[in-house]
């Protein structure tokens, strides 16, 4: 699920595109090894020990069971992996997530007064992390599991910068205020 270009608007430029980091997928591929190796065990324990009709009730017990589990524990996290974004574009930045329900947020580039980020030991092994953006007049926000946090703060610290040096005007999709 790529983010669609149709939510930009015009001639705002796309910078950065980000799902979550893949550490989010850790447990959801563990779940469905381990619930893959048990159901093999236990297919191959009943195959050897029930008769026919008592068999095939057992099989369809794992098997509805297996398929269960791999929906809820790893199929649900990994979609909603998947369509959740992080984006930075020239004019703001923005958060979509949700499958069925979405939700989202946009904060103007104008607005960010200050962006921070922070990561622990396993965190920085892996180039991920929390970016904190405080917006003007709003409580700060926090955006887990940013893939190469480091590199986005300093691209939306430019982003910032450039944008409160070249007086971009919020309602203007022409480029910088002109001044005569």
């Amino acid at each position: 699920m790529s983010f669609p270009q149709d939510a930009l608007g015009h001639e705002e430029d796309l910078i950065l595109h980000r799902h979550p980091h893949w550490k989010m997928l850790v447990l959801p591929v563990l779940t469905f090894l381990v619930a893959t190796l048990l159901a093999g065990f236990l297919v191959g324990m009943i195959g050897r020990s029930l008769e026919s009709t008592a068999r095939s009730a057992a099989l369809i017990a794992v098997a509805v069971v297996w398929v269960g589990l791999i929906a809820w524990r790893t199929a649900v996290p990994v979609l909603r992996w998947r369509s959740t974004h992080f984006v930075v574009t020239d004019r703001r930045v923005l958060v979509r997530q949700g499958v069925l329900s979405h939700s989202g947020i946009d904060i103007p580039v104008r607005r960010v007064s200050n962006v921070q980020f922070r990561h622990g030991l396993l965190d920085r092994l892996l180039k991920t992390g929390t970016l904190v953006i405080v917006a003007s007049s709003d409580d700060p926000l926090e955006f887990d599991d940013i893939p190469d946090v480091e590199r986005v703060h300093s691209l939306l610290y430019h982003q910032v910068f450039d944008s409160q040096n070249h007086g971009w005007d919020d309602g203007d999709d022409l480029g910088p205020a002109r001044t005569t």
